[in-house]
């Protein structure tokens, strides 16, 4: 934080109910966890003048804000897929610094496995054909086939095996194991992983993340308000983010995400080093993403992300490196775009409010620092937040 401003701190976190939710609409989703948030920090909404969403409405921040009863005064809207949310609460942070706002609510929900089931939507959405996308469309990529192509190249160009990628999502599951909201719990092994069906090769589908509904808050306020809040606070020591590209020609190398550039940032800013990382919580639409993202946050060197994964240090229990506790969007709950749950499960680690799941540092006290480290679209946009206790 750059001196002279005022800290930050995240106040309150909240999952709405997550899974499978058939009953209810992604605007009650939101206002289940905004509530909850809320609740979670012991402050009035009458205090909340910032509001940040995405995703949802033809004026995302407006709809959802008088859907809530808000009247912001400070408003953000960026929408650049996984990554959203990190690069808001950056944003959010940054306003809050300033003196722009007081407390800033994010919110997110969403009903993407309930809408197919509905008919209302197929699992197929398109990004559409115009502008850049118009060069790569006719040739049949789907955006789970951009992953596919970048996961080839780190194993052509660094020996990245199938059976470490498959440890990534053998790990997750472990971890949802310990989480009771989790909507896969049951162990699975790396021949599981590689005997299912093919989705873009090298996925097999437990390489990719599962389909729930779902919604999450998180309420930053300035350090003034802390006092009166209920829990206690989980400080925003450094933000970094970066966009990278959209057509898979402008990206330099597919081994190399937009997390190389805005986790740098945001150790940077927070004045720390990966090696204090105590917990992280990483994007991982698919597993490759979680793997790569390691390496470009630089808790391992470029091209040791297999050998770094397979040796499960990723675990909760035992692990050297608690990643995705909650057991991620492999196992866990994944509704679209996930960035927000990553910022919830860094603060209930930190706050050593994740029941069964909790990590420990080596001399068994609770985490002091964490990372949360969002991506969008095929690794086109990252959003990387540290924070302390």
């Amino acid at each position: 934080m750059t001196p002279g401003k005022r800290k930050v701190a995240v106040v309150g976190v909240s999952l709405s109910d997550c899974g499978r939710v058939d009953d209810v609409t992604p605007y009650a989703l939101h206002a289940q966890a905004a509530r909850r948030a809320l609740a979670d920090a012991g402050m009035d909404r009458s205090l909340v003048d910032g509001f940040a969403s995405a995703g949802l409405g033809t004026l995302p921040p407006v709809e959802v804000a008088e859907y809530l009863g808000l009247r912001p005064t400070w408003v953000d809207s960026t929408a650049v897929g996984g990554a959203t949310w990190e690069v808001m609460a950056a944003h959010a942070a940054d306003a809050i610094a300033a003196g722009h706002a007081e407390a800033v609510l994010l919110v997110y929900g969403s009903t993407a496995r309930a809408d197919i089931k509905a008919g209302r939507r197929t699992g197929t959405l398109s990004f559409g054909a115009r502008g850049p996308l118009q060069f790569e469309v006719p040739y049949g990529h789907t955006l789970i086939a951009k992953y596919a192509m970048a996961a080839r190249r780190h194993m052509y160009e660094y020996g990245t095996t199938l059976e470490q990628l498959a440890s990534v999502a053998v790990q997750a599951r472990a971890n949802a194991a310990l989480n009771p909201e989790a909507m896969f719990r049951d162990p699975i092994t790396v021949d599981d992983v590689l005997s299912g069906p093919m989705i873009a090769d090298p996925f097999t589908k437990l390489h990719c993340c599962i389909r729930s509904d779902g919604g999450a808050a998180v309420l930053l306020a300035a350090e003034e308000y802390v006092r009166d809040c209920r829990t206690p606070p989980v400080w925003v020591l450094g933000t970094g983010e970066h966009v990278s590209h959209t057509t898979m020609s402008e990206w330099p190398d597919f081994t190399v995400s937009p997390a190389a550039v805005s986790g740098r940032i945001a150790f940077e800013r927070a004045g720390v080093r990966p090696d204090e990382i105590d917990v992280a919580e990483i994007y991982d639409a698919f597993t490759y993403m979680t793997l790569v993202t390691l390496e470009d946050l630089g808790f391992c060197a470029k091209g040791e992300g297999g050998a770094f994964v397979e040796k499960g240090r990723l675990l909760v229990r035992g692990g050297e490196l608690p990643v995705n506790t909650d057991g991620g969007g492999l196992s866990a709950q994944h509704p679209g775009m996930r960035g927000l749950f990553l910022l919830v499960e860094a603060v209930r680690q930190l706050r050593g409010e994740a029941a069964g799941r909790q990590a420990r540092r080596p001399d068994g006290e609770l985490p002091r620092l964490a990372v949360a480290s969002g991506t969008g679209g095929w690794f086109c946009s990252s959003g990387t937040v540290v924070l302390g206790r």
